[in-house]
């Protein structure tokens, strides 16, 4: 199961009237079950811990001045989310470094799974939240609910009413405040939002989508009309493809990758083949516009993904301190990341996808 937790600004308000009285008559059965079916991302607002709850307002600009992290809308829903998240880690000896390095470099969302960090990555989660946000605000709300639960993978053999009806039934529960869907089709999305409009359900407010620069299609051309139609936004994953991006195999698989491990095995064939050697190639000649820029090719990988208006935040994988806090620097080449820059890098990629807008021209 993939759990997370979550003490945003959200948590500063009071419950809804009969909200306890709610959980206490939910069903223990009923809930573990829709714990059990659904992943969770956590966000973790810096404006809980020394700060009280009259400063609350002005401190996620606050943030922004400190550690020049950008906050956005998570979709057109009013959650607003760090562009940069921490994702999968793999290391349990360094996972409590990184989360703390990202918390304290202003990141508000962070995705866990128990089998993240040898399963041992809710535990260290759960200490940091304590440790760092434990006072006011969270004292009050006691860590009862998430910010966002997602439906990770669409289920074929369940209705898409009971799939709707079941994340409401979560968030009236007073267990989450959003839900969202990933690795769903865009078709499945609007699905789920035409069923919640036509019975009266909550809709999902964003996707959890791979999106790099060899990855593309289903970010640039499928759900662009669900965020600017429904306001779905997207949080997305590995924009550094697992790696590959980063260079490291520039010149073959190094043997403390993650490539060279046994279960990776995939992503070695992947690197090896001669698309993967085509990749290497491309990435060379990147290297130029992000040396122009003064990154470094995982900094301009992730900017890149980030000028993308419907990117509502990125998740970053980092097996140590040293890349986190170079992935997190992405930050600074936002501005830069200009059209010319974005025309420079699909000249060099050559797989922009052709969207709706190309073929009326």
């Amino acid at each position: 199961m993939q759990v997370s937790f979550a003490c945003t600004d959200h948590g500063l308000k009071a419950p809804r009237n009969g909200e306890h009285s709610k959980q206490n008559a939910a069903s223990p059965n009923t809930a573990s079950k829709a714990r059990a079916r659904f992943r969770t991302v956590a966000l973790i607002a810096r404006s809980l811990g020394s700060f009280s709850h009259r400063y609350h307002h002005n401190l996620k600009e606050s943030t922004a001045k400190l550690t020049g992290m950008k906050y956005r809308n998570l979709g057109k829903s009013g959650l607003r989310v760090s562009c940069l998240g921490l994702g999968e880690y793999i290391s349990i000896q360094v996972a409590e470094q990184l989360m703390t390095i990202a918390y304290e470099s202003g990141v508000n969302l962070f995705d866990t799974a128990e089998v993240y960090a040898g399963g041992k990555a809710e535990i260290i989660l759960g200490n940091i939240i304590k440790k760092k946000c434990l006072k006011g605000s969270l004292q009050r709300m006691q860590l009862e609910y998430v910010d966002v639960v997602f439906a990770n993978r669409p289920d074929s053999n369940t209705p898409m009413e009971e799939i709707v009806r079941s994340m409401t039934h979560v968030i009236n529960l007073g267990m989450s405040m959003y839900w969202g869907t990933s690795r769903w089709s865009a078709m499945e999305i609007m699905e789920a939002y035409s069923v919640a409009r036509q019975f009266n359900l909550i809709p999902p407010v964003c996707e959890q989508a791979e999106y790099h620069f060899f990855q593309r299609d289903k970010v640039e051309t499928q759900l662009p009309e669900l965020y600017h139609k429904i306001g779905v936004g997207v949080v997305s994953w590995s924009p550094l493809a697992c790696g590959i991006i980063t260079g490291k195999y520039e010149n073959g698989v190094p043997e403390s990758s993650r490539a060279s491990m046994k279960p990776y095995q995939w992503l070695r064939e992947k690197i090896m083949s001669e698309d993967g050697r085509k990749q290497q190639a491309k990435l060379k000649e990147l290297t130029h516009i992000a040396e122009k820029l003064g990154c470094t090719l995982p900094q301009l990988a992730i900017a890149w993904c980030l000028r993308n208006e419907g990117v509502s935040s990125v998740l970053l994988g980092s097996s140590n301190p040293r890349q986190l806090t170079e992935n997190l620097g992405a930050i600074q080449v936002i501005p830069k990341m200009t059209a010319g820059i974005a025309s420079e890098v699909d000249h060099m990629l050559g797989n922009r996808p052709r969207s709706k807008k190309d073929y009326h021209h």
